[in-house]
């Protein structure tokens, strides 16, 4: 899951909890603010009362205090006025058959539904009557009991939460979205680092990234710049070690054959010259058997001899620095056409302009082909090979060099093998800055090495 997504559902999820928590919040607040209604109203009652008794008493002070209730004249629409809506108060002690006098409660908002009307007084209780006297110095003067209405309490509730979660939910909407674009707009360099980060993983490790103004991210764009350099320098030092092995193991390579050539053609030629002059010998008289066993020993010698031959052409130089690329590698191709007419057909393909490639690009390219052509004919079953050479010109100056065949092989075992020749194409086409792939073709494998040229 992207980043962007999972930040903006943590996002949504902070905000539905927050809008839970305000809901709680405005719940409770509306059950608070009908007790503080309720409690206003008789404090406004009773004081309105309380004017009216010590007007009463300094007007008719002949009569008795007790007698000074101001019961008949405080039920009047000045009083109304001082109630919240949804508040009833009374006085006691009380006439007969007297009712409360209550505020207005119709239309004090929508109908709640049920559930809440039913969980708001489970859990937030039911509303208490307040009580105020009169007069502190007269008790005879009576009280004022204020009453919530319990429906009119839970309509009030449920107005004021509706009118609160509307303006919360406004506002959380507003966040969410303007956070979203926040994450995204402060997320958006992470895109050119990932890219940067894949473009090192073909290869291209010096990879510039542009100037974040975010300092978390100009330090990973910074870290990633120097991991980039590091592994240029690093890779170029492969590379420069590499060749240098290469260079050292052909001197090596070149060394043995002089030495192969020189002690043990000599001598397997001396072998023979005395298997000849036996076998001569032992014509005229062969009933010891010495004219077949010199027979024998020249046979095998000749093995050796021509075991020894094919040793030394490839253990000495390449023929690219005698002969060129393209003749080299027809060459390479007659030579194993021409060893037995039972062998695979092999097919030569050359394409684009190859006189000019030389050098450690041109005994690349020939190592390559050299040691996929013996790889295909020594542990294959092939009927046929393909050998394609082609040059890429252009910006992309290159060498393409493919082999396929349809001797079967399993291309994932093959590209996971540490043997001896597949190691040292790999390491020369490395050195080269070049790349090598092995893949499955049609019946069998291709093997398809890229050897730069502008290098």
């Amino acid at each position: 899951m992207r980043l962007v997504l999972q930040l903006v559902a943590r996002l949504l999820l902070i905000v539905v909890l927050c809008l839970g928590a305000a809901t709680l919040w405005a719940t409770f607040e509306a059950h608070r603010s009908v007790d503080r209604a309720t409690a206003a109203s008789a404090q406004r009652v009773a004081q309105a009362l309380r004017a009216l008794y010590w007007r009463e008493l300094l007007l008719r002070s002949s009569r008795a205090r007790e007698h000074l209730l101001p019961v008949p004249d405080w039920r009047t629409l000045e009083t109304m006025k001082l109630i919240s809506p949804g508040v009833c108060v009374e006085f006691q002690p009380a006439a007969a058959f007297e009712k409360p006098l209550c505020g207005q409660s119709e239309g004090l908002g929508a109908t709640p539904p049920r559930w809440f009307a039913a969980i708001v007084p489970t859990f937030l209780g039911s509303h208490a009557e307040v009580i105020r006297p009169v007069s502190p110095r007269a008790a005879s003067a009576g009280t004022v009991v204020a009453t919530p209405d319990g429906a009119a309490a839970v309509s009030l509730a449920w107005e004021y939460i509706l009118n609160v979660i509307d303006v919360a939910l406004l506002m959380a909407a507003a966040i969410g979205l303007l956070a979203s674009l926040a994450i995204a707009h402060a997320l958006a360099p992470a895109r050119a680092i990932v890219t940067a980060l894949q473009r090192m993983a073909r290869g291209q490790y010096r990879t510039k990234l542009p100037r974040f103004r975010s300092m978390e991210l100009a330090m990973i764009g910074s870290a990633v710049g120097e991991l980039g350099d590091r592994l240029e320098e690093a890779t170029e030092q492969r590379a420069a070690l590499t060749r240098r092995l290469i260079e050292i193991r052909d001197d090596e390579r070149r060394a043995l054959a002089r030495e192969l050539h020189d002690e043990f053609g000599q001598n397997l030629s001396a072998i023979l010259a005395f298997a000849n002059t036996i076998e001569t010998a032992s014509t005229k008289d062969d009933s010891t058997g010495i004219a077949q066993d010199a027979r024998m020993i020249s046979q095998a010698t000749h093995h050796l001899m021509a075991s020894l031959r094919d040793a030394l052409k490839r253990l000495r130089n390449p023929l690219p620095d005698e002969l060129g690329l393209e003749a080299s590698l027809v060459n390479l191709v007659d030579s194993w056409r021409s060893q037995s007419a039972a062998r695979p057909t092999i097919q030569l393909d050359l394409r684009g302009d190859l006189t000019d490639i030389s050098g450690p690009a041109a005994t690349t390219a020939y190592r390559v082909a050299q040691e996929c052509l013996t790889n295909a004919l020594r542990h294959g079953v092939a009927r046929e090979i393909s050998l394609r050479v082609e040059r890429r010109a252009g910006e992309d100056d290159a060498l393409l060099i493919r082999v396929e065949d349809d001797g079967g092989g399993d291309a994932s075992r093959v590209a996971r093998s540490n043997g001896y020749g597949l190691t040292g194409i790999r390491e020369r086409v490395t050195a080269a800055g070049g790349s090598l792939s092995i893949l499955p073709a049609r019946g069998g494998l291709s093997v398809a090495a890229t050897i730069p040229l502008a290098a």
